[in-house]
């Protein structure tokens, strides 16, 4: 059994194994999610089974409802409480919020704050709080932050032995309520991490955007791993830039 891997599918979805259980992020296995083009290949067979499923928050683009319906039923969801309507059935659904520390599918699982916009949509009612998660299983740690600005209470976490951390986004701006490379960097190391992955860049993009604007497609889509990378230096944390689809034993 391995004790550690990660397969980034593209966006902020990732599985990640932690001792045999098998961690879905925001799961997001589609083309084209309204004005957003996918550029690389669909996630494959896989993505669709976890025992645990995190949503960080109700945004389309994390909280995805027929990315949902296709998941292998069974899974654990956590969902930010105010959310779990959209939940398909077949899942033993839990809503949480900041602070809580719950057990989910054997793993110990801190609920954490995030800075981000909690609503469905602008204008809806349908909102829930933002959330980071630290999933511990078997002595093996996860810290997935969701989207989030910089914030002053990361030393709290605790040491993980992966953060997976949004670095980027689908443009025309990053917005606050985000990370970019250099904040990301800091975030990781103020943590303490082994191992980090970027993700939340290099998958979603607007149609036609690229050709108007090629130097914010340059900065938001193409180089944030990268940069990311070289904001680390060698380690620890020590940087692990993936392609779509890509899985890696740490």
């Amino acid at each position: 059994m391995t004790a550690l891997a990660v397969t980034w599918w593209g966006h902020a979805s990732a599985t990640v194994e932690l001792a045999g259980l098998r961690v879905a992020t925001d799961p997001l296995h589609v083309r084209r999610l309204l004005h957003l083009v996918r550029h690389g290949p669909l996630p494959a067979a896989p993505a669709y089974v976890a025992d645990l499923v995190v949503l960080s928050h109700l945004h389309l683009d994390h909280l995805h409802v027929p990315t949902l319906r296709r998941m292998a039923p069974g899974s654990v969801v956590l969902v930010p409480r105010g959310g779990e309507s959209l939940v398909p059935p077949g899942h033993d659904v839990r809503p949480v919020v900041p602070g809580e520390e719950v057990v989910a599918a054997g793993a110990r699982v801190q609920v954490l704050p995030a800075d981000h916009d909690g609503r469905r949509l602008p204008g809806s009612s349908l909102r829930g709080p933002a959330l980071g998660f630290r999933i511990e299983h078997r002595e093996v740690s996860l810290w997935y932050p969701g989207d989030t600005g910089p914030r002053q209470d990361l030393a709290g976490v605790g040491a993980v032995d992966l953060a997976l951390v949004p670095v980027g986004g689908w443009g025309p701006t990053l917005g606050s309520g985000h990370l970019d490379p250099d904040q990301a960097a800091a975030a990781v190391t103020e943590v303490g991490a082994r191992w980090a992955v970027p993700v939340h860049w290099g998958t979603f993009w607007p149609a036609g955007l690229r050709r108007l604007d090629r130097r914010t497609h340059e900065r938001l889509f193409v180089t944030p791993g990268a940069r990311f990378a070289a904001a680390l230096g060698p380690g620890p944390p020590a940087p692990v830039v993936l392609a779509p689809g890509e899985r890696v034993e740490l």
